[in-house]
């Protein structure tokens, strides 16, 4: 949190100029090379094994660092470790809203068909200090779409710092919290818990989390991912859609 703070109070020092070069490389819609929905091998995978669906910003699409090191790569290392038979397909993409994310939700959920699917989306609407409401609607969106197509749903919190303002910092955080009571979703309380209040796990723009903090992003995860992981759970997930 110390960290975002600092880019925070660095952006009202510099003005506007500085402020869009220095919210650029979290804002800006930039599609990296690790938010490719799915390599044509996992592609084929899928036929034959559940697919996981990463839906996220930055955070989780590696911006600035080496392919193949985010925590979406390490989950799939881990799972593999574990011996569970699950395709990640990842579809973060750097600079994502919520609007961003519930635009493009239905195709996603087409294309890939998941049995689990992880939103990670927040962080720019809130730096972007956009409305609540908005971002609740679109979460809530991206939530019950997944639900309604037989997902299972992650849903990873986000936390601001108290730059933003009382009201708003607490509006913010509780959010993802009441959605996943409402819709029945799996929270992960604070995506970065354990990494926002150390400076020296974050790359020089103060924002992104460095190669090392990975495994703490994946540790933060696992805990309520890992219950889903089961035949049993993504049979009812499965049998709930054909319900409705």
């Amino acid at each position: 949190m110390k960290a975002l703070m600092a880019a925070v109070r660095s952006i009202a020092r510099t003005g506007i100029v500085r402020a869009g070069a220095l919210l650029a490389c979290l804002c800006a819609p930039l599609v990296s090379p690790a938010a490719a929905l799915a390599t044509p091998a996992a592609a084929s995978a899928t036929a034959t094994t559940p697919v996981i669906l990463i839906y996220g910003d930055s955070l989780s699409a590696e911006y600035g660092l080496a392919r193949g090191t985010g925590w979406a790569a390490l989950l799939d290392a881990r799972l593999k470790e574990k011996h569970l038979a699950f395709t990640i397909a990842n579809a973060s993409i750097s600079g994502e809203t919520t609007s961003g994310g519930a635009a493009r939700i239905d195709a996603a959920l087409k294309q890939h068909k998941p049995a689990i699917v992880i939103v990670e989306l927040g962080g720019n609407d809130g730096l972007r200090g956009l409305a609540l409401d908005a971002t609740r609607a679109n979460l809530a969106r991206m939530i019950t779409a997944s639900q309604k197509s037989g997902a299972r749903v992650v849903l990873a919190g986000m936390q601001l710092p108290p730059n933003y303002g009382r009201s708003y910092t607490e509006g913010f955080r509780n959010a993802y919290g009441e959605l996943a009571k409402q819709h029945e979703a799996v929270l992960v309380p604070f995506f970065l818990e354990g990494i926002a209040d150390n400076r020296m796990l974050f790359q020089a723009d103060g924002i992104h989390p460095t190669q090392t903090a990975q495994t703490r992003l994946l540790d933060n995860v696992w805990p309520v991912l890992a219950p889903l992981l089961t035949a049993k759970a993504v049979t009812k997930s499965k049998a709930t859609s054909a319900a409705r």
